[in-house]
């Protein structure tokens, strides 16, 4: 696909964002609302949208603002979930795997993996235990039972293969190869996952996605469910920018702090993640379906550690049994995770004995270099919406998903499907189970498979060498950028490149931000103007890696908050305190260093 092909000067899932709330808030009805814009909230609006189904998804925060920015960022297919048994999951998840690296190439990339290995037929036993249901994790798990595994792996993965098989290494090699490791090995074992470098933007690619498809769809996000009544469902929006302007509301008109607007679904889905419980008590159908965990994880500066790495992930055990990763991340060190019981996902943080704990996992791990406080640049933590378990170990619960049914009650009218656990790899498969519940639910049938459809950027990606080559020199035709620079933009957004290097001022180095980033000014301002951008956080934080890349300096935020400020007309005040509250949140919650 040549660049002449794009989308050209401006998105059109992005189109009138404004306008579509209005004319949804003008006829009442909808087919279907999803509350929650999170990863499985988002697969779910972009399947619907292809199926025809009028949909509106909302969300209290940002798009992909919760648990879904909170992963470990890897596309995998869950080896760890052969402990447990759960053959199903993997199967899955290794093909969801597998079709992530063909549909969104632009952001899942193969992640060769490296298993440390300590002993040669430790763990069979308690293996064998945990998979017949015993409640302790297994321990030192040996060379036999990992070749086991890794060749059960690889079969699994064999749907749509795309990465090449297992192999086993002596320690001679293995120690010669990362010097650093600690000598207490006996092999290692080598396999293949993925990586996935900008989340939060394939959420926002899948919801545009599911605009363009159909124009009877919505989105929109810091908008809050504010009353549910006869079903009619009323919102409110926080921010007012893209929302802002949708005009009188069934229920009550305009508000000063934003637009007030009203729907009758036929469906509702909650996909709220850890608020799942929350949001159905407001719905006026009380449950008890979360028992979520937390996931916290830090990225070094660590530049030894990265280039003995090699683009590599060490996928290892912790001393207490916990699987642990450490890998190259924007060409920091990323560490995680920790998993332990917790229920409040709007105070989530990394405490400082998690970061004592990663940090000593990957100590004992490479006791050849040092390890300290010092490094951190970044640090991020979420809650993982599990079904409620009373497992005593918070490893052990599924990571499986669910999609219970509430029927209609009372005056209630409407279903509610309520999207519990999964994985953010199987969020297509997952979106697909429950689109054609949906769709059952409402007498349609599916038109379309998303098992091959591309995502955002990576519609027409040019994946080999020669093909990009040859994009590039398309791109620079249509674009008259320089071709450097397409290269950066190709790579850091797909085929959407195309339309933001159109939006360039010039290709020279005017244009870049004023720190020691690589973006653009007039990047961030196509983001800004284009992208459902409400805050200054939303752009250093999702629409871009400037937060979690550690390169993000004060000068550059005050220059992006310019920026939003002249594109989305904010006061002096409103500039002040949109840099106050980016940095708070940076520094309390991010531990991050401006």
């Amino acid at each position: 696909m040549s660049p002449s092909d794009d989308a050209g000067a401006s998105d059109p899932g992005l189109a009138d964002p404004i306008g579509r709330l209005a004319f949804m808030n003008r006829t009442g009805d909808v087919d279907v609302v999803i509350l929650g814009a999170g990863i499985n909230g988002a697969g779910l609006f972009r399947d619907l949208c292809a199926q025809g189904v009028s949909c509106l998804i909302v969300d209290k925060g940002d798009f992909g603002s919760g648990t879904s920015a909170a992963p470990s960022r890897l596309i995998h297919g869950g080896l760890k979930y052969l402990e447990t048994g759960e053959f199903g999951l993997v199967a899955q998840s290794t093909l969801e795997r597998n079709l992530l690296l063909k549909n969104a190439p632009h952001y899942v990339s193969p992640l060769p993996t490296i298993i440390p290995i300590f002993s040669w037929s430790k763990g069979i036993w308690a293996a064998l235990r945990t998979l017949l249901g015993s409640t302790s994790a297994p321990r030192s798990r040996g060379a036999v039972l990992i070749k086991i595994g890794l060749t059960i792996y690889d079969f699994y993965g064999s749907q749509h293969r795309v990465m090449p098989r297992h192999r086993l290494v002596g320690r001679r090699r293995a120690l010669s190869d990362i010097p650093a490791l600690t000598k207490s090995i006996v092999a290692t074992g080598i396999y293949y996952d993925a990586k996935i470098s900008h989340p939060e933007r394939l959420v926002l690619e899948l919801i545009t996605d599911g605009l363009a498809a159909n124009a009877l769809a919505a989105a929109a996000n810091y908008t809050t469910l504010v009353s549910s009544s006869n079903g009619v469902l009323t919102f409110q929006s926080k921010g007012g920018g893209q929302s802002k302007g949708v005009g009188q509301s069934k229920a009550g008109g305009q508000s000063e702090n934003g637009a007030v607007f009203s729907v009758r679904p036929k469906l509702v889905v909650n996909a709220a993640g850890p608020w799942i419980d929350d949001v159905n008590a407001s719905l006026g159908a009380p449950s008890k379906m979360i028992g979520g965990t937390k996931g916290s994880h830090i990225l070094l500066k660590h530049d030894e550690l990265v280039r003995s790495l090699a683009g590599r992930m060490l996928y290892f055990e912790a001393d207490d049994g916990r699987i642990c990763l450490v890998y190259d991340y924007l060409g920091l060190a990323l560490v995680g995770s920790t998993d332990i019981q917790a229920d409040n996902p709007d105070t989530v943080c990394c405490e400082p004995q998690e970061i004592d704990y990663l940090l000593e996992s990957v100590r004992a791990l490479m006791p050849g270099m040092t390890f300290g406080r010092d490094q951190i640049v970044y640090a991020y933590s979420g809650i993982r919406p599990l079904p409620a378990s009373d497992a005593s170990v918070p490893g052990l619960i599924s990571r499986d998903h669910s999609a219970p049914l509430i029927e209609p009650e009372g005056s209630r009218p409407f279903p509610i499907i309520s999207l519990v656990g999964g994985k953010w790899t199987t969020f297509r498969g997952f979106a697909e189970e429950v689109a054609d519940t949906v769709l059952d639910r409402l007498g349609r049938g599916r038109k379309v498979t998303t098992r091959s459809m591309p995502i955002g950027g990576g519609k027409g990606f040019p994946t080999e060498p020669a093909a990009r080559v040859a994009w590039l020199a398309d791109a620079r035709s249509a674009s008259g950028a320089d071709e450097r620079r397409l290269d950066q933009l190709l790579s850091r957004y797909g085929t959407k490149a195309l339309p933001i290097a159109r939006h360039q001022s010039s290709g020279d180095n005017e244009d870049r931000l004023p720190g020691a980033s690589d973006y653009g000014t007039s990047e961030i301002d196509y983001i800004v103007r284009n992208e459902f951008v409400e805050h200054l956080a939303d752009i250093v934080m999702r629409r871009t890696t400037l937060a979690i890349g550690g390169s993000l300096t004060m000068s550059d935020l005050k220059q992006i908050a310019a920026i939003a400020g002249r594109a989305r007309n904010w006061d002096p005040q409103r500039m002040s305190d949109e840099l106050d509250a980016a940095v708070a949140q940076l520094s309390d919650r991010n531990l991050m260093r401006l």
